[in-house]
């Protein structure tokens, strides 16, 4: 019997498409934690105004892509983040920030997270690449590939970037918690891990743009990269109900403070019980 020859080059996709297969497989069976949250889905878009004092600096849009992604083999949320300052507030400091992260849907831990600064004559490009198996972060740097490799560091088992921590948050029960009291994230940047701490100022209602809505105030005290720049602290409002969607940001500055108001949203997980 003649036995055809099979091209290496076949036999290599073969068997990357076999391991790549098994290497899937292997995600998806991990027995990783699984946490049940009704705050936000996909689709999910919130669209900000940055005033700057009685100046209107720019508009920033958090937004959870309506199609699912899929890494290392698991279901992820593809959530943006975007800052750009008006043609107006240009000519004073032009922003045009850009964050992404992918969020594990099941156990609302992040795979990867990229962070693309342009302020002012400031730049800055960062990645971190997370296996929550074997507890490290990858980081590069750099605008287009090949990127440069920083390192490789050791993380705690569900490490939050950031933007993944924002929405950890939101899953987060304050019912119980007196004004004071904290709750801490671990949260990775650069090449650290740094416990967020996210103190809890209790209830107060908020009229914005987007309406008036009964809030749960929070301040994340905030050690390295923030969304938002600060010299002083930060506070958040989010609806006092499941949904928990963040509805004003005031970040003091060294002269007044920036405030990001809701001023449209869209593609909620449920009912704003909390609006007035």
């Amino acid at each position: 019997m003649k036995i055809k020859r099979i091209p290496a080059t076949g036999v290599l996709l073969a068997l990357t498409i076999f391991m790549t297969i098994i290497a899937a497989n292997l995600f998806a069976q991990d027995d990783f934690r699984k946490v049940n949250q009704k705050a936000f889905k996909p689709g999910e878009k919130l669209t900000f105004e940055i005033n700057y004092g009685f100046i209107t600096a720019g508009e920033a849009i958090m937004e959870i892509d309506p199609v699912i992604a899929t890494m290392n083999g698991r279901k992820c949320f593809d959530i943006k983040f975007s800052v750009n300052s008006t043609e107006s507030f240009d000519m004073v400091y032009k922003v045009r920030d850009y964050y992404k992260t992918y969020v594990d849907m099941e156990g609302l831990f992040p795979w990867r997270f990229e962070q693309h600064i342009r302020e002012g004559t400031y730049k800055r490009d960062f990645e971190a690449i997370f296996d929550h198996q074997n507890k490290k972060a990858k980081t590069y740097t750099g605008e287009t590939d090949p990127k440069k490799f920083e390192g490789e560091f050791d993380i705690p088992m569900y490490v939050q970037d950031v933007m993944s921590a924002f929405y950890y948050s939101r899953t987060l029960d304050f019912s119980g918690m007196k004004e004071g009291e904290f709750i801490t994230v671990e949260n990775f940047y650069k090449d650290n891990t740094y416990p967020l701490k996210i103190k809890y100022l209790g209830r107060e209602t908020i009229e914005v743009p987007a309406g008036e809505f009964r809030c749960i105030k929070l301040e994340p005290m905030v050690e390295e990269g923030g969304l938002f720049k600060s010299e002083g602290s930060i506070l958040v409002w989010l609806t006092d109900d499941q949904i928990k969607m963040p509805v004003k940001v005031k970040s003091r500055v060294l002269i007044g403070s920036i405030d990001a108001d809701l001023s449209k949203y869209s593609g909620l997980a449920g009912q704003l019980n909390s609006k007035q």
